[in-house]
Order: C-alpha cells, then structure tokens, then sequence
C-alpha cells in the first residue's frame, strides 16, 4: 500500500521502469491501429490498379 501520491508515482524506487512500460504500451496502442489503416489503404490501392490492369489485357488495350 501507498501512503502517499508520491509514493504511488514513485513505483518504489521502479519509476522509470513502470512509467516508461506504460508511456511505450500506450503509444503502440495509438500508433498500431493508424499504421493498420494505412496498410489496408495502400492493399485495397494495389489492388485496384491490378483489377484495372486485368481489365487492360482482357480488353486487348484498347
């Protein structure tokens, strides 16, 4: 048990270690749901230009 605020944010005597743990946990769990987004864009974007180039040689490029 702490006794103290400060003490809680002291970690006894783990701060850095507990605090950083957490800062680092936080910013993956904000950073990994943009980066999925930005993959699926850029998937559903290749895959459109391979649809529309399919479509290119079946049509004898026209």
């Amino acid at each position: 048990m702490w006794t103290s605020p400060n003490e809680f944010f002291a970690m006894g005597g783990y701060a850095l270690y507990v605090w950083s743990s957490f800062g680092v946990c936080a910013l993956i769990l904000l950073i990994e749901p943009l980066a999925v987004r930005s993959r699926c864009k850029s998937i559903v974007k290749r895959l459109k230009k391979e649809i529309l180039a399919d479509q290119f040689d079946k049509e004898g490029g026209k």
